[in-house]
């Protein structure tokens, strides 16, 4: 196990990050989170650094419930499968649901759209908590988790009033639930060797 719970050090140091911004100008604060952020001209004028800048801040301070199921899905995901793992398939969610978002939305000519903020924790959140599915019991109780999270995360994307962040973190679980069946996939094969 890691002495240092890294997922809380990064929930504290985004939930600090969104203080600090709220107290700078209102100019400077749009800028940075326009300069940060993954929407389509960042990424259309080849702006790829935003794919990780842009998971290190939120447009304002996140919910005490939200940042303690943020700090507690991360720390069990560490305590499970180690520190680099929990990063990788965050980043790997994270960026991964963007570039999917940025693939559907590259062709818009909303100005809105293309200019709008698209930062925040969410997309790793949701592919660490896809991924974790693995953690738990094989057979009934884990395809019905997998098939439970896919369900609340579609209920958005249905609905009327829906927007490509919805998209976002249904894709960002999809990818998730993706590594945890390559994770059972690996494990299986892993198990089938030494027997």
């Amino acid at each position: 196990m890691n002495a240092i719970p890294w997922g809380a050090v990064y929930a504290a140091g985004v939930q600090l990050g969104a203080y600090a911004l709220e107290r700078t100008g209102t100019a400077e604060r749009e800028r940075l989170l326009r300069d940060c952020s993954t929407n389509v001209d960042n990424l259309a004028a080849g702006r790829w650094e935003t794919l990780l800048s842009s998971a290190f801040l939120v447009e304002e301070p996140m919910p005490l419930p939200y940042a303690l199921l943020l700090v507690a899905v991360l720390g069990y995901a560490e305590y499970a499968y180690g520190a680099w793992w929990t990063a990788a398939v965050f980043l790997f969610g994270h960026s991964s649901a963007t570039l999917l978002v940025y693939g559907a939305l590259r062709r818009t000519t909303d100005r809105q759209t293309r200019r709008s903020l698209d930062v925040g924790t969410s997309y790793g959140f949701n592919a660490v908590l896809g991924a974790l599915t693995s953690a738990l019991p094989r057979g009934a109780v884990r395809t019905a988790a997998r098939v439970g999270l896919l369900a609340l995360a579609a209920a958005p994307v249905v609905r009327r009033g829906r927007n490509f962040t919805d998209a976002g973190h249904l894709a960002a679980l999809g990818v998730g639930v993706g590594v945890s069946l390559a994770f059972d996939c690996l494990s299986g094969m892993k198990h089938q060797k030494i027997a």
